[in-house]
């Protein structure tokens, strides 16, 4: 998945896959990334292993509208794009986080590293 999304980025970012409980697996920082996008990609990898939700921007959508619920998670969540949960089976196996440029991008170029990684993104 590092790989993919490496290769895909049409800028530096830096990129975390997790395991299902949001540990870290592999990571990498390209040239020229800011330092602030490893524990943005860090925290959205960590958010999609361990939230009910198949990423980060679903998660947010969920508790857009509920500040208390929104209050009570885990101080570790990231609700920014780019956070994606990875499935095989239907079991979640892990997730993938990429941050360094614009949400819909990291997004999409996170989900195409699940795919290619041969899991499913639900």
């Amino acid at each position: 998945m590092v790989d993919a999304v490496v290769a895909a980025a049409s800028g530096p970012v830096s990129v975390f896959v997790a395991d299902e409980h949001g540990e870290i697996v592999a990571a990498a920082t390209m040239d020229g990334a800011a330092p602030d996008t490893r524990l943005n990609a860090q925290r959205k990898a960590y958010t999609a292993a361990r939230s009910d939700a198949r990423s980060t921007a679903d998660l947010a959508a969920k508790v857009s509208a509920e500040p208390a619920e929104l209050a009570s998670f885990d101080p570790f969540f990231t609700f920014f794009k780019g956070g994606v949960a990875a499935f095989k089976g239907g079991v979640r196996v892990g997730a993938i986080g990429v941050s360094g440029l614009p949400g819909e991008e990291d997004d999409r170029i996170a989900r195409d590293a699940v795919a290619r990684a041969g899991l499913d993104l639900e």
